[in-house]
Protein backbone atom coordinates (compact mmCIF):
# COMPACT_ATOMS: atom_id res chain seq x y z
CA UNK A 1 0.00 0.00 0.00
CA UNK A 2 1.31 3.34 -0.96
CA UNK A 3 1.78 6.44 1.97
CA UNK A 4 -0.73 9.04 1.18
CA UNK A 5 0.50 12.46 -0.18
CA UNK A 6 0.38 14.23 2.61
CA UNK A 7 -0.24 18.15 2.65
CA UNK A 8 2.32 20.64 2.58
CA UNK A 9 2.36 23.33 5.12
CA UNK A 10 1.04 26.14 2.55
CA UNK A 11 -1.56 23.21 1.52
CA UNK A 12 -2.61 22.46 5.11
CA UNK A 13 -3.07 26.40 5.97
CA UNK A 14 -5.19 26.36 2.65
CA UNK A 15 -7.51 23.87 3.02
CA UNK A 16 -8.06 24.01 7.05
CA UNK A 17 -8.84 27.80 6.42
CA UNK A 18 -10.92 26.65 3.44
CA UNK A 19 -12.95 24.60 6.01
CA UNK A 20 -13.69 27.12 8.51
CA UNK A 21 -14.77 29.27 6.07
CA UNK A 22 -17.33 27.31 4.55
CA UNK A 23 -18.10 25.88 7.83
CA UNK A 24 -18.86 29.53 9.55
CA UNK A 25 -20.28 30.70 6.47
CA UNK A 26 -22.50 27.96 5.67
CA UNK A 27 -23.73 28.59 9.79
CA UNK A 28 -24.43 32.33 9.70
CA UNK A 29 -26.18 32.49 6.50
CA UNK A 30 -28.27 29.47 8.44
CA UNK A 31 -29.25 31.17 10.94
CA UNK A 32 -29.76 34.76 9.18
CA UNK A 33 -32.39 32.85 6.95
CA UNK A 34 -34.18 30.63 9.79
CA UNK A 35 -34.31 34.61 11.80
CA UNK A 36 -35.79 36.93 8.93
CA UNK A 37 -37.66 34.14 6.41
CA UNK A 38 -38.36 30.89 8.83
CA UNK A 39 -36.52 28.88 6.14
CA UNK A 40 -33.12 27.29 6.11
CA UNK A 41 -30.37 27.02 3.75
CA UNK A 42 -31.50 23.72 2.40
CA UNK A 43 -35.09 24.83 1.59
CA UNK A 44 -33.12 27.92 -0.07
CA UNK A 45 -31.19 26.41 -1.88
CA UNK A 46 -34.32 23.78 -3.83
CA UNK A 47 -36.05 26.67 -3.75
CA UNK A 48 -33.63 28.74 -5.96
CA UNK A 49 -33.23 25.63 -8.24
CA UNK A 50 -36.87 25.25 -8.58
CA UNK A 51 -37.15 29.12 -9.11
CA UNK A 52 -34.36 28.90 -11.83
CA UNK A 53 -36.67 26.95 -14.28
CA UNK A 54 -39.15 28.59 -16.29
CA UNK A 55 -42.14 26.34 -15.02
CA UNK A 56 -40.46 25.96 -11.75
CA UNK A 57 -40.54 22.10 -11.94
CA UNK A 58 -37.49 19.55 -11.71
CA UNK A 59 -37.23 15.79 -11.85
CA UNK A 60 -36.12 14.51 -8.48
CA UNK A 61 -33.22 13.41 -9.85
CA UNK A 62 -32.47 16.29 -11.69
CA UNK A 63 -33.16 18.61 -8.29
CA UNK A 64 -30.63 15.99 -6.69
CA UNK A 65 -28.12 16.26 -9.68
CA UNK A 66 -27.81 20.38 -9.00
CA UNK A 67 -27.38 20.07 -5.33
CA UNK A 68 -25.22 17.15 -5.11
CA UNK A 69 -27.42 15.73 -1.98
CA UNK A 70 -27.59 11.83 -1.16
CA UNK A 71 -31.06 10.54 -2.47
CA UNK A 72 -32.48 9.96 1.19
CA UNK A 73 -31.40 13.41 2.52
CA UNK A 74 -33.66 14.93 -0.67
CA UNK A 75 -36.44 12.56 -0.39
CA UNK A 76 -36.88 13.58 3.47
CA UNK A 77 -36.30 16.94 2.96
CA UNK A 78 -38.27 17.50 0.18
CA UNK A 79 -41.31 15.80 2.35
CA UNK A 80 -40.59 18.16 5.40
CA UNK A 81 -41.13 21.09 2.68
CA UNK A 82 -44.16 19.35 1.10
CA UNK A 83 -45.74 19.57 4.59
CA UNK A 84 -44.97 22.92 4.79
CA UNK A 85 -46.70 24.34 1.71
CA UNK A 86 -43.32 25.25 0.10
CA UNK A 87 -43.13 23.02 -2.14
CA UNK A 88 -45.44 20.08 -3.96
CA UNK A 89 -45.55 16.75 -6.11
CA UNK A 90 -47.21 16.37 -9.06
CA UNK A 91 -46.93 13.27 -11.53
CA UNK A 92 -45.19 13.16 -14.58
CA UNK A 93 -47.34 12.31 -17.83
CA UNK A 94 -44.08 10.70 -19.49
CA UNK A 95 -43.24 8.33 -16.45
CA UNK A 96 -45.92 6.92 -14.44
CA UNK A 97 -43.64 6.27 -11.15
CA UNK A 98 -41.95 9.28 -11.77
CA UNK A 99 -42.77 12.58 -10.25
CA UNK A 100 -42.31 16.44 -10.37
CA UNK A 101 -41.30 18.47 -7.87
CA UNK A 102 -42.61 21.99 -8.11
CA UNK A 103 -42.64 25.04 -6.02
CA UNK A 104 -45.63 26.25 -5.02
CA UNK A 105 -47.05 29.97 -4.54
CA UNK A 106 -46.18 29.92 -0.76
CA UNK A 107 -42.81 28.85 -1.84
CA UNK A 108 -42.31 31.46 -4.38
CA UNK A 109 -43.77 33.83 -1.70
CA UNK A 110 -41.15 32.43 0.87
CA UNK A 111 -38.22 33.10 -1.41
CA UNK A 112 -38.94 36.43 -2.89
CA UNK A 113 -39.57 37.64 0.66
CA UNK A 114 -36.02 35.55 2.18
CA UNK A 115 -33.87 36.60 -1.15
CA UNK A 116 -33.11 40.59 -0.17
CA UNK A 117 -32.28 39.38 3.07
CA UNK A 118 -30.03 36.69 2.12
CA UNK A 119 -28.02 38.64 -0.41
CA UNK A 120 -27.52 41.14 1.68
CA UNK A 121 -26.03 38.58 4.00
CA UNK A 122 -23.84 37.60 1.56
CA UNK A 123 -22.63 40.77 0.32
CA UNK A 124 -22.07 42.09 3.84
CA UNK A 125 -20.21 38.61 5.07
CA UNK A 126 -18.26 37.55 1.98
CA UNK A 127 -17.98 40.08 -0.70
CA UNK A 128 -17.37 43.40 1.18
CA UNK A 129 -13.73 43.68 1.70
CA UNK A 130 -12.90 41.87 -1.41
CA UNK A 131 -11.39 43.85 -4.40
CA UNK A 132 -13.10 42.59 -7.86
CA UNK A 133 -9.42 40.90 -8.79
CA UNK A 134 -10.04 38.98 -5.66
CA UNK A 135 -13.46 37.95 -6.65
CA UNK A 136 -12.37 36.92 -10.05
CA UNK A 137 -9.54 35.06 -8.69
CA UNK A 138 -12.01 33.52 -6.26
CA UNK A 139 -14.19 32.54 -9.73
CA UNK A 140 -11.60 31.28 -11.65
CA UNK A 141 -10.52 29.10 -8.52
CA UNK A 142 -13.69 27.54 -8.34
CA UNK A 143 -14.22 27.03 -11.72
CA UNK A 144 -11.03 25.10 -11.62
CA UNK A 145 -11.94 22.77 -8.80
CA UNK A 146 -15.24 22.58 -10.17
CA UNK A 147 -14.08 20.89 -13.52
CA UNK A 148 -11.87 18.96 -11.44
CA UNK A 149 -14.62 16.90 -9.39
CA UNK A 150 -16.95 16.80 -12.83
CA UNK A 151 -13.12 15.10 -14.58
CA UNK A 152 -12.84 13.24 -11.68
CA UNK A 153 -14.86 9.94 -11.15
CA UNK A 154 -16.15 9.10 -7.55
CA UNK A 155 -16.61 5.54 -8.49
CA UNK A 156 -13.11 4.90 -9.06
CA UNK A 157 -11.39 3.96 -5.26
CA UNK A 158 -8.06 5.69 -5.21
CA UNK A 159 -5.20 2.98 -3.29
Amino acid sequence: MNSPRWLDDDEQRAWRAYIRLQGRLTARLNRQLQADSGLSLADYEVLVQLTDVPDGRLRPFELQREIQWEQSRLSHHLSRMQRRGLIDREECPDDGRGAFIVVTDAGRHAITAAAPGHVETVQRLFFEGLTRDQIAALERLSTQVLARLDAVSEDVPRG
